[in-house]
């Protein structure tokens, strides 16, 4: 793979923008983390009624506790011994855009084992925001060609489908981790 299409992205990425972008699960929609503007362009492309639903994506785990405030021993476990794509919902949110954060004040933080995506990451050198890119309410793409066409229009780039890799073509599992340790599987 060549860099083009990372620096692309990137250019995109800096200037507020979104991207609709292959991952290691299903195909993502994805903005800076940190841009207020560029989550809600999200949320609006999306037509979601509700909010503060969208993950973001980092290159290593180390970074989780750059955007968590104080991360539970048990999520540190978790991602060790992770065999698939796996979120987690982290308490104590922080450094991250405000309309990403639910009342709860919590953060769904998946590491993705996507060559592209992680290079992407780590020249943005910030979370990346990624939401199935779909009409909420509508079923997740697993390919490329099952995005619609709002949805490719709504975008300021499509990363090179050629890209996608082998991608397990469902969403990630996801796990809520309490202060405490307590763990919560919301989707196996």
């Amino acid at each position: 793979m060549t860099d083009e299409p990372i620096y692309q992205a990137l250019e995109v990425l800096r200037k507020g923008g979104i991207i609709l972008y292959p991952t290691d699960t299903v195909w993502g929609i994805g903005c800076d983390a940190t841009n207020d503007e560029a989550v809600e362009r999200i949320y609006r492309l999306k037509r979601s009624g509700e909010k503060k639903s969208m993950l973001v994506l980092l290159d290593h785990p180390d970074k989780v506790s750059l955007y968590i405030r104080k991360v539970p021993d048990i999520a540190w476990q978790l991602y060790e011994v992770a065999d698939k794509p796996l979120t987690l919902i982290l308490p104590g949110a922080c450094a991250v855009a405000e309309n990403l954060i639910p009342e709860e004040g919590t953060l769904g933080i998946r590491i993705p084992e996507h060559e592209f995506c992680k290079k992407l990451i780590r020249k943005l050198n910030r979370p990346l925001v990624s939401t199935s890119a779909n009409i909420s309410g509508q079923p997740a793409p697993r390919t490329y060609s099952e995005i619609s066409q709002d949805i490719r229009q709504g975008v300021d780039l499509i990363v090179d489908p050629s890209l996608e890799g082998h991608p397990t073509r469902k969403a990630s599992s996801i796990i809520r981790v309490g202060l405490s340790g307590e763990v919560n599987v919301i989707r196996p």
